[in-house]
């Protein structure tokens, strides 16, 4: 069940496409709406979250990630101690 109102206002050009969309694949105008922005919503942080890069970056990428981890002494310490929460 839905519970919130997302409110907006529009031309009567722009209702009438809405509409006319809708009925088309047999939605209701808030459910087409509700759908579209949602797989808008959703490409947008997705353009935000992945991202292409050409074949000779990736494999500077993974070249990198194979890599063998340098030592860090600091983080050796840290890792090596016992956490508060279990003392």
């Amino acid at each position: 069940m839905r519970d919130v109102n997302i409110n907006l206002r529009a031309h009567a050009e722009q209702r009438d496409l809405i509409d006319r969309a809708a009925s088309s694949v047999g939605k209701s105008r808030s459910d087409f709406m509700l759908e579209a922005a949602c797989e808008k919503a959703q490409s947008v942080v997705l353009d935000r979250t992945f991202f292409a890069v050409g074949e000779a970056a990736f494999e500077r990428f993974t070249a990198l990630l194979d890599a063998p981890v340098e030592a860090n002494p600091a983080l050796e310490r840290l890792l090596a101690r016992t956490p508060r929460w279990e003392q």
